[in-house]
């Protein structure tokens, strides 16, 4: 390791991108490839829309030109989809109570950065989940507390979150991480992990990812403005087709949202994303009218596989669903979901290997229908 690097960096897995397609296996290329693996929406932008994008990009945009630092029109049409899509009487969320990103990465780490750099605090995350958090936080040097969550459900272990925000350690938990549904197990949370939010003292952040709300339609959003010391990320990457454009929005108290521009990168959205996603919330009715199809295709694949008694699958509240091989063996476990991966894999279905399961998203009817056919056809005994 180069001298001049941080030590601690040596021990840091940095998180793996998929792979987007390109396939090594002794087979060959397969014919068709399905991207299962990343949680995105299995449908493009509309050609109508694409076409649009292109047009102002070609007529409007000015590439010599630094991209509008503020977001300040497209601030205020996500702070009109957050009232609106949360029924919310009066329009309390006004632009000042969000905050853009690069993509929700961004926003995580402006928010470590507001709140635990410098040895002020530690991050505690329930696993599984999203592994970023605890990455980013490394990346800053910031220690990260882990509990588990039940098996059954996958409700965060709250006697030890309770512990470890109690716990008078150095530097103490300054921000707890939740997922509402979480990534990978699916589920939403719980009335008991609801209240215990609720419940944390002012001093500790609390950051709700709501990367998935458009398909669960569960938020805490209207709780918001009764909690100064919840954020909310929220995403274009999933129900809005934009993953390849990085957009991310936070929504929180106007102190803690105009911190988190004191932070920030400046001009850290270029002007196509910004543009892009103003386009997109401006056609929400046609994207997210694609919802409904995706789940119920979630709900087929989970009939279709309950019956198996090779694979233990949970409920979803999101466009993925999370399973793990039904096996007495503990041990086996590991070896047989590499195998189960890497079969798929070379079959051209791509599906996330995390978590001690496999997350695997909602694709396109016939997408679903190969993936559920390699799982029914994949045999633990080979």
């Amino acid at each position: 390791m180069l001298s001049f690097i941080r030590s601690d960096l040596a021990q840091l897995i940095a998180y793996t991108p998929h792979p987007g397609g390109a396939i090594d296996s002794p087979r060959g290329k397969p014919a068709q490839i399905d991207r299962v693996d990343t949680n995105e929406s299995p449908y493009d932008l509309p050609a109508a829309l694409k076409e649009k994008l292109a047009w102002t990009y070609q007529q409007e945009i000015e590439t010599n030109r630094y991209p509008d630092g503020s977001h300040a029109p497209l601030k205020q049409a996500i702070a009109d989809y957050v009232n609106e899509s949360a029924q919310l009487p009066d329009s309390p969320i006004t632009p000042t109570h969000i905050s853009l990103g690069n993509g929700s990465d961004e926003l995580i780490r402006s928010l470590l950065i507001a709140t635990c750099l410098g040895g002020e605090g530690s991050v505690l995350v329930a696993h599984p989940t999203f592994s970023m958090y605890g990455i980013l936080a490394q990346t800053l040097g910031i220690p990260v507390v882990e509990v588990g969550r039940n098996e059954i459900n996958f409700e965060i272990d709250i006697p030890a979150a309770q512990a470890a925000v109690a716990n008078p350690q150095t530097p103490p938990v300054r921000v707890v991480f939740v997922v509402h549904p979480n990534s990978p197990t699916a589920n939403g949370l719980t009335p008991a992990e609801l209240d215990w939010i609720r419940s944390l003292p002012p001093h500790i952040l609390v950051a709700i990812d709501e990367a998935y709300f458009e398909f669960s339609q569960t938020s805490v959003v209207s709780e918001l403005l009764q909690h100064p010391n919840w954020l909310i990320m929220r995403t274009f990457s999933k129900a809005f087709r934009l993953a390849a454009l990085r957009v991310g929005y936070a929504i929180a108290h106007p102190e803690l949202t105009a911190t988190l521009e004191k932070v920030r990168l400046p001009y850290n959205l270029p002007a196509f994303s910004q543009i892009a996603a103003s386009l997109a919330i401006g056609h929400r009715q046609e994207l997210l009218g694609a919802i409904p199809e995706i789940l119920s295709e979630r709900d087929r694949l989970l009939e279709r596989l309950q019956p198996l008694p090779k694979f233990r699958l949970w409920p979803s509240a999101a466009n993925f669903i999370y399973l793990r091989p039904n096996l007495q063996d503990p041990g086996a476990i590991a070896p047989t979901l590499t195998r189960i991966t890497e079969e798929l894999k070379a079959q051209g279905t791509l599906i996330r290997h995390t978590g001690g399961g496999l997350r695997i998203t909602v694709g396109t009817p016939e997408e679903n229908q190969r993936t559920l056919s390699r799982l029914q056809e994949f045999n633990f005994g080979d």
